[in-house]
């Protein structure tokens, strides 16, 4: 567990103290997110439940972990959502995501699922997430979401 933490953390540290916080100011970042490395520790928790339709599957060579994909289903509606998936900075365009994202979608194909979902930033931090998920051949719903500190 604490491996997969470290890698979380590693992957999107720089989204929450560089991006995120750049873009919203210091107040909203510690409003919104000021708990963040603590929030990935709860969230490993609770991400592989396979009674409750969780999954994760890790990548590794040897003791090293490379990457990791969760995914949730819903199967009465047929539907899966990737919830997170990290690569280990110096694995990323060696085809790892690929491999984790390849293995989650045909997991939940065999469980009778239709459509699968996958979020992410608009900032600069999730372009390569973004060109990613298009080569995958999943399509892109543009979505806002507005802050502001009072």
């Amino acid at each position: 567990m604490e491996p997969l933490l470290e890698l979380t953390i590693a992957t999107f540290g720089p989204f929450y103290e560089d991006s995120f916080r750049s873009i919203v100011g210091d107040t909203i970042m510690s409003n919104q997110s000021g708990t963040w490395r603590e929030d990935y520790r709860e969230m490993w928790l609770g991400l592989h439940d396979p009674q409750n339709d969780k999954h994760v599957v890790v990548a590794e060579d040897g003791d090293t972990f490379l990457g990791f994909a969760a995914w949730q289903t819903n199967p009465d509606k047929r539907s899966g959502e990737i919830d997170i998936i990290g690569v280990a900075v110096d694995q990323r365009r060696h085809h790892v995501g690929r491999a984790l994202c390849t293995h989650a979608f045909e997991a939940m194909k065999q469980a009778g699922i239709e459509v699968v979902s996958i979020g992410t930033g608009g900032d600069g931090f999730h372009d390569a997430a973004r060109a990613f998920y298009d080569s995958l051949g999943m399509t892109p719903m543009p979505l806002v979401r507005y802050y502001m500190a009072l």
